[in-house]
């Protein structure tokens, strides 16, 4: 802040006379300078303070509003008679400054970051083929169906149909498509998603795939009619990242009822809406070591947890109490359909009604969990039942699901839309719930060996998330005799063997797996090419929204000029 003493200005200005402008350091830095000189002059102490607050809000004007690529505000040194000329002087400054602006970019000297994606993907040439683009942005994993791109792909397929050979792009129809999204193409193509070498990941993944392809082992489950008619050769597996980045190989498109993968979906609805606290004074938190199935109660005289049988009735009996069952269906698949990225979430009829016909054992558990008062007062333990089975026949595909890991992955924000579909809460207690309790009686074991929160399913998929990467479904109707998918276990061990997924994993010292995550965390630096001021905005709003203090450091190439820029308080 700048401090005077009114005296000793005044005789400043009556004493001092300077017949020209102070020179200029050649090396500016983005911040103002902080030391100011006046002219000597005849004036009055009104004129004086009216200068005095035009420097002090000179000094204090906001770093980010100012363009760095342009001359640098400073104070000036003038023979003047009162703040009129300091005003006209700050504004043929401003002037100069936009006018440089404008020529260097008008000159290419600065271009955006639409010009820069252009110039990436066209390779020296003029024009670039439609296709090319469209490869190299799936080679980044994002898809040209991803909801985020839709006004960009819209817009191509419209550009592309009024060009004359629709087929090429020239610089200018390339930004008209691209402007829209161009914050999420730049982190694509610039490789500043979660996994920046990203064909290179999926060539391992479909290694991994194709290994546990050649297992023949398990059974398809067979207690219910309807499960029994999938072929023991389906194998599929699915990944969507926290960026949105996916990747699918194997039988992917193939729909198959979600079972008990729907138990920690349900679990993160009700915790959405009725917070912890109210959950689990219905349900235990702690693994049973007991089948899935059982008739059997904590010391409490509550299920152990949500994710066995006994716990996921009770947790369905907690969701919009007091509806009708097809209003609580439509609840939950609305709930779903956004954790999908409103992707395909549908509903196998034929499961249903095969999954309450031989039910028995389920009407076993509910009436004993009524016996023992573990519903809600005023709870229709039928009609639960029947809600129950509807939501374990919910149908997925491999590439839906992968959706759902992802937004768990993501804190309850969906990838592909940026929605938040369960609060952060809700998320947490879910996945511990799964890392602990997911995997049926392997949950110890595979939280050994794995060290990450999954759900099996007696459909044969396995729902498994690496938090704050990616979420993955792996889905081969052959189980082991614990009931998990024989494939699947395989995939995801063989997974964290080659990659530092598992929850315990140093990330800094483990040098005999790959890491395909950014690596350095908050340390990681910046490194600018030469852009204009909108697009560094742009470039820092994408590197470090919430960092309070950056040095980049940038020379012009039409300058001998270096420029400096020091910003202090970013995320202002």
């Amino acid at each position: 802040m700048l401090q005077f003493r009114f005296s000793t200005v005044l005789k400043e200005l009556f004493e001092a006379s300077l017949k020209r402008p102070l020179s200029g350091s050649r090396q500016k830095t983005w911040l103002p300078t902080r030391r100011c000189c006046f002219g000597a002059a005849s004036v009055d102490a009104r004129a004086v303070s009216t200068q005095l607050r035009v420097l002090h809000a000179a000094s204090h004007r906001p770093a980010l509003r100012t363009a760095p690529c342009a001359a640098p505000l400073r104070s000036y040194c003038t023979k003047t008679e009162g703040a009129v000329e300091h005003d006209e002087q700050l504004k043929k400054d401003g002037a100069g400054t936009e006018a440089a602006t404008d020529k260097r970019r008008n000159a290419g000297i600065l271009p955006s970051l639409e010009d820069l994606l252009f110039y990436t993907v066209a390779e020296g040439q003029e024009k670039i083929p439609a296709h090319k683009f469209l490869t190299a942005l799936k080679a980044t994993g994002l898809r040209t169906g991803d909801p985020r791109l839709k006004e960009c792909m819209d817009t191509l397929k419209e550009t592309l149909r009024n060009t004359s050979d629709g087929v090429t792009l020239d610089r200018h129809l390339f930004k008209k498509c691209v402007q829209s999204n161009i914050v999420l193409l730049t982190q694509a193509f610039r490789k500043k998603f979660v996994i920046p070498d990203f064909q290179s990941f999926t060539s391992h993944i479909d290694e991994l795939y194709e290994s546990a392809k050649n297992l023949s082992g398990g059974q398809v489950a067979d207690y219910i009619p309807q499960l029994a008619k999938f072929s023991p050769d389906l194998w599929a597996v699915s990944l969507c990242t926290v960026d949105g980045q996916r990747h699918t190989v194997g039988d992917t498109k193939v729909p198959f009822c979600l079972q008990s993968c729907v138990k920690p979906l349900k679990y993160a609805v009700a915790v959405h809406d009725h917070g912890t606290e109210y959950v689990h004074s219905f349900i235990g938190k702690e693994p049973s070591g007991l089948r899935f199935n059982k008739l059997f109660l904590n010391d409490d005289d509550k299920p152990h947890n949500p994710m066995v049988n006994a716990g996921a009735i009770v947790c369905t009996s907690l969701i919009e109490q007091g509806a009708s069952n097809a209003e609580r269906f439509d609840y939950v698949m609305n709930f779903l359909k956004d954790m999908a990225g409103n992707e395909y979430v549908g509903f196998s009829n034929a499961t249903f009604q095969s999954e309450r016909e031989s039910g028995d054992r389920n009407f076993a558990i509910g009436y004993y969990l009524k016996e023992k008062k573990c519903f809600p007062e005023g709870t229709d333990m039928t009609s639960v039942l029947d809600f129950y089975f509807q939501l374990c026949s919910i149908e997925v595909t491999c590439e839906s699901a992968s959706v759902m890991a992802a937004t768990l992955a993501n804190g309850g924000i969906c990838p592909i839309t940026g929605e938040r579909v369960l609060s952060p809460e809700a998320v947490r207690n879910t996945l511990s719930l799964m890392h602990s309790c997911g995997m049926y009686d392997f949950s110890g074991q595979f939280a050994f060996h794995v060290g990450l929160p999954a759900k099996s399913g007696v459909a044969g998929g396995i729902l498994l998330v690496v938090p704050n990467v990616m979420g993955i479904m792996c889905w081969s109707p052959p189980l082991d005799k614990l009931g998990n998918s024989v494939r699947g276990i395989q995939f995801c061990t063989d997974l964290v063997e080659l990659f530092n997924f598992h929850n315990y994993d140093n990330l800094r010292h483990f040098a005999k797996k790959h890491d395909p995550r950014r690596e350095g965390g908050d340390q990681r630096q910046l490194s600018f090419g030469p852009m204009d001021y909108e697009s560094l905005q742009q470039e820092l709003a994408l590197k470090a929204p919430l960092w309070k203090k950056v040095s980049p450091t940038e020379s012009h190439q039409d300058s001998s000029t270096t420029v400096v820029y020091r910003m202090d308080n970013v995320a202002e």
